[in-house]
């Protein structure tokens, strides 16, 4: 699940270096406790990450802030925009099992496929995130000479809204397509552990 705060940065008449896009990310970590399957879904449910403002809880969570810094170029009689630089600031939020006393060896499998799905499908909102920040740099700079920076300021902003509304939406996407598909995942994945283990004997 994500949660995104989104910061817009204006800097007129000043040209600043290109650069790509980049993602600022660290991880921070709430702990789950618990020897059986119930006692983990309810540690989960207890102690994971608030997501938006329902107060719901999820297993993990990813929270972003954008941050965009354009530069401007002043020429005679039109301006344009001379860079866009887009940051994504990234935290992730993730699960660590401490068992109380030794769980059981399906119990330890169980976990190690939920926290691996639970871990890619996280790093995907991050790769998500990423592919509009480019997209969103892509745009700025392929903005045309305006009559005034304040025009061209209009016009930023309105790729800017554009683009992060675009973002929201595949995000929202994603997590419905996840929920949907969760159960028959998890299921296949762990068929999938459990193969793999046999076959290692």
């Amino acid at each position: 699940m994500k949660k995104t705060f989104l910061s817009f940065i204006l800097l007129a008449l000043g040209a600043c270096p290109a650069s790509a896009a980049t993602v600022a990310k660290s991880y921070s970590y709430f702990t789950v406790r618990g020897t059986t399957y119930d006692q983990i879904q309810d540690d989960l449910t207890t102690h994971g990450p608030h997501v938006g403002g329902t107060g719901t809880r999820h297993p993990g969570a990813t929270r972003m802030a954008f941050t965009t810094k354009i530069g401007y170029a002043q020429e005679r009689s039109a301006c344009r925009i001379a860079s866009a630089v887009t940051t994504v600031k990234v935290e992730v939020i993730l699960p660590k099992w401490r068992p109380r006393r030794k769980a059981e060896p399906d119990v330890r499998l169980f976990w190690n496929t939920l926290f691996s799905d639970i871990k890619r499908h996280e790093e995907h909102h991050v790769d998500i995130a990423k592919a509009h920040a480019r997209e969103l740099e892509t745009k700025l700079k392929a903005v045309g000479r305006q009559k005034t920076c304040q025009m061209a300021q209009a016009k930023a902003k309105d790729i800017t809204d554009a683009v992060l509304a675009r973002h929201d939406k595949a995000q929202m996407h994603f997590d419905r397509v996840e929920t949907i598909n969760f159960e028959s995942r998890i299921l296949r994945l762990l068929r999938y552990r459990i193969e793999q283990s046999q076959a290692g004997r």
